[in-house]
């Protein structure tokens, strides 16, 4: 296990849920607590082997489904190998992806392009394919009188609101993620279906960590580099240390807290959304940046 979940219940037992770019970082400390708290957890990531190793950690109760998001027909099949596997879906965690940055002047129309396809388009085809088992699904439960409250929260980021220098093919696409998430909160929540977003700032990932510390991502067979470019961290505040662990906090002047975020606490934020307790929260963006008041240029 990556982290030790903060909390460990039965709050979800019975529920099965979806967590997109499950293999690291934030997405796998939030299928970590959700399958804590008792829900059957689909680890969804690029990488087969590992979302099969977090399956594993996580037990029996959860499963493995490995493919590229950003594929046209990625979307039906995770919705249909779940919804076959498990006979319904409660709750959506849309949290893959990762940075491809350049300034605009040297930004390619690739580049923007294949932030918008992985960051907005990806969860607006999961939404759409999964519809009959939220939207739908909480109509008919509402007309035999039963009340279920399904989840989607959209794994958004600070950069959407303040934008982000060097990345803004990453701010448009996580800035459309929140008018989808507005939207889909009101047509879906006659069917009782909550659809919040969390709005990251800094949090310690392999995506926030130095350049020099030569993590990479391969896409479409191109290799990209993760990180931020140490220069950046040093306008920041922040100390860079390749040899530092990615996910140890780090203090940093920005936020009030004066530090940066851990995917615990990031996973926290999320568990909260698609737990009973945020049952009448709904079409929000929940910042979970430890205070800080602005972007990180």
């Amino acid at each position: 296990m990556l982290t030790t979940p903060t909390l460990s219940s039965d709050l979800l037992k019975g529920q099965t849920a979806i967590v997109t770019g499950a293999g690291n970082g934030i997405g796998r400390a939030t299928a970590e607590i959700l399958a804590a708290n008792g829900a059957a957890v689909t680890v969804v990531d690029l990488d087969a082997d590992l979302a099969r190793e977090v399956a594993g950690e996580l037990g029996p109760d959860a499963d493995a489904f490995a493919a590229d998001l950003t594929s046209p027909t990625a979307a039906e099949e995770l919705i249909d190998h779940v919804a076959t596997q498990r006979g319904g879906i409660d709750i959506l965690v849309n949290g893959a992806g990762y940075f491809w940055d350049a300034p605009v002047h040297k930004m390619s129309d690739e580049q923007f392009q294949a932030m918008l396809d992985i960051h907005l388009l990806a969860p607006f085809r999961i939404c759409r394919a999964a519809a009959p088992h939220f939207r739908d699904a909480g109509k008919r439960d509402a007309a035999n009188g039963i009340h279920h409250n399904r989840k989607v929260v959209m794994v958004s980021s600070l950069a959407a609101s303040f934008g982000s220098a060097g990345a803004a093919n990453y701010s448009a696409a996580k800035a459309g993620l929140l008018g989808l998430t507005k939207t889909l909160a009101i047509e879906w929540g006659s069917a009782n279906v909550n659809v919040n977003a969390v709005a990251f700032g800094v949090i310690q990932t392999r995506f926030g960590a130095p350049q020099s510390a030569q993590h990479t991502i391969t896409v479409d067979g191109r290799e990209i580099a993760l990180g931020v470019p140490d220069r950046t961290l040093q306008k920041m505040g922040l100390e860079v240390d390749a040899t530092a662990d990615i996910y140890d906090t780090k203090p940093i002047s920005g936020p009030t807290l004066g530090r940066t975020g851990s995917i615990q606490e990031a996973a926290d934020a999320i568990f909260w959304l698609c737990s009973p307790m945020s049952n009448y929260v709904t079409g929000q963006v929940i910042p979970v940046s430890g205070g800080a008041r602005g972007g990180f240029d």
